[in-house]
């Protein structure tokens, strides 16, 4: 990610929750509040930029009612992740519900880009501390957005600036309320994928030293056949807005990568399960991705 630059693919995944709750049914995933979150300007952008796209479509298939391109456009939702963002999203609330359930107290969104979940879910806000933790320049692009919407703050919800490829996550929650005793649940989505190896696994040791015992991390990633796949396409236009693809990893080494940091695996969700517990009866097209997976991982 560029220096200063507030994360494109942050408004994107906002983007992407938003269009799925006004204009998709059944809900996958229901951020009916993220559509308020991108400014009208960032927005028509990229409606702008599917339009284009569309009639990219239309012409190479030398089509052009109305209906085909309302046809065409959940494919191109398809190609640009809709599915993956709705999917890692829901997965990771309703584990967060039965953690909540068991004893968990405090929520650290890591990447939080424009998440909504401090203000759009008060029943379970009420029983944690909630920290978002993200690039400085993205957070503050959201926090004035929050400004402008007036949105009041919740009283439990904190803002935790970090680089994850200059900072360490144990520091920067070392000046904020976070408590290192207390039974901790971190969410990873959409991140691993752009930052190296090694910034993965510093921030998942991080985890293991600020979280107890049984905290959990769940978190996305890419397998390696991404590097071969139609995704090329959009990893090129990842790199030229400054945010490309780094990293992908083997689940049949996952555990033991895992293992090494003191984390136990256990749950690898795969392309299968996924499709199967969020896109099995669905008539719009919407697929699970072959290339990702979410890990479940435990402190040990």
């Amino acid at each position: 990610m560029k220096e200063n630059q507030v994360s494109l693919t942050a408004i994107m995944t906002a983007y992407l929750r938003a269009y799925h709750a006004t204009n998709d049914a059944p809900k996958i995933f229901d951020d009916f509040l993220a559509e308020r979150l991108i400014p009208e300007e960032r927005r028509a952008l990229i409606e702008q930029g599917f339009s284009h796209a569309l009639l990219m479509n239309d012409s190479e298939r030398n089509a052009a009612s109305s209906d085909q391109t309302t046809n065409a456009l959940p494919h191109l939702l398809q190609a640009m992740g809709l599915p993956h963002v709705l999917s890692r999203s829901r997965y990771t609330e309703d584990t967060l519900e039965q953690a909540v359930k068991q004893g968990v107290e405090q929520y650290v969104i890591l990447g939080a880009g424009m998440d909504t979940f401090a203000f759009r879910r008060p029943d379970l806000l009420s029983q944690i501390q909630v920290f978002e933790v993200d690039h400085p320049a993205t957070q503050a692009f959201k926090r004035e957005r929050l400004a402008e919407l007036a949105w009041e703050t919740p009283s439990n919800l904190y803002f935790v600036p970090v680089d994850f490829t200059k900072e360490s996550l144990a520091d920067a929650l070392q000046g904020t309320s976070y408590d290192r005793q207390i039974k901790s649940f971190f969410s990873w989505l959409g991140v691993t994928m752009y930052l190296t190896r090694s910034e993965v696994f510093a921030t998942l040791r991080s985890i293991t030293k600020v979280a107890p015992v049984s905290s959990t991390v769940i978190f996305d990633y890419f397998v390696p056949e991404v590097t071969a796949s139609p995704l090329k396409e959009r990893q090129e236009a990842l790199r030229k807005i400054g945010e490309p693809l780094q990293t992908t990893f083997d689940p049949s080494t996952l555990a033991f990568e895992l293992e090494s940091l003191g984390l136990r695996l256990h749950e690898d969700v795969s392309p299968s399960d996924i499709q199967e517990r969020y896109f099995q009866s669905r008539t719009d097209g919407y697929c699970a991705s072959k290339h990702v997976r979410f890990a479940r991982a435990v402190v040990e």
